[in-house]
């Protein structure tokens, strides 16, 4: 019995003193994450805009364009071609009308674009093969990103958990989660990204995404502060389709 707790000590003190002894190294490291579309066969491109809608106080299609230009001149090896954005939604109607279609009692312009459903009255337009092809050749055969953009505003009802500091008879200060009813108002985008092959006029890729935010109703917010807040959800993600990023970290080293 004596033996065993002299081993057990013994060991215990082993554990102690390797504990003291470790050294502790936190090492940065990077993780390279590679691209979802091939782009290396081309040399440029063009963000050639987009159908959108939602509200009248953001310009979907102007705000989304340039954002996307100046995010892939510093951070895509592609060259970025300055250009005016493509009328979309006339050449949609365009081409609804030369199919034989009507565009009576259709909207004419964005601003006519309220929903997902106003939406998939223009979406045919990036089926275009020719269209698309003529761009192309128009550009030198770029990489063409273009898609919807759908921003609009939204409210929403309902219990939310928020943390309340509270006062014991003694002064003592504690955070408790409360649940109460609240009323809240905000902005939902939902961008469709896609990729066209300039060379045939075929879509490559499209990505679909999905952001919102939400405030207190009695606190407000412009438009296109949102609008800026929730892109900077997605850059990340669309760049990653392009070209190859790295995601920066930690990991502790025991010496």
């Amino acid at each position: 019995m004596t033996a065993r707790l002299g081993r057990t000590a013994s060991s215990l003190a082993a554990v102690v003193l390797t504990a003291a002894c470790t050294s502790y190294f936190e090492i940065p490291i990077e993780t390279p994450i590679r691209p979802k579309l091939d782009v290396s066969a081309f040399q440029r491109v063009f963000v050639a805009g987009f159908v959108a809608g939602g509200t009248e106080d953001v310009d979907g299609n102007l705000e989304t364009t340039r954002l996307l230009r100046s995010q892939l001149r510093t951070k895509s090896e592609l060259r970025v071609i300055d250009a005016d954005a493509l009328p979309l939604v006339d050449v949609a109607l365009d081409g609804r009308e030369t199919n034989g279609g009507t565009t009576e009692e259709k909207p004419s312009g964005p601003a006519a674009i309220k929903d997902d459903a106003d939406l998939e009255e223009y979406e045919h337009v990036f089926a275009n093969v020719e269209y698309w092809k003529r761009i192309g050749e128009e550009y030198q055969q770029p990489l063409i990103v273009t898609g919807t953009v759908m921003f609009a505003p939204q409210a929403r009802s309902g219990i939310v958990q928020r943390d309340q500091e509270v006062y014991d008879s003694f002064g003592r200060r504690r955070v408790v989660p409360v649940r109460t009813y609240m009323e809240r108002k905000g902005f939902v985008l939902k961008p469709k990204f896609i990729f066209i092959d300039g060379r045939t006029g075929t879509v490559l890729h499209s990505e679909n995404y999905r952001e919102e935010i939400l405030y207190n109703a009695n606190q407000t917010s412009p438009a296109l502060s949102s609008y800026f807040e929730l892109m900077d959800r997605l850059i990340p993600s669309f760049l990653s389709t392009l070209s190859s990023q790295r995601i920066k970290g930690t990991r502790i080293l025991l010496q």
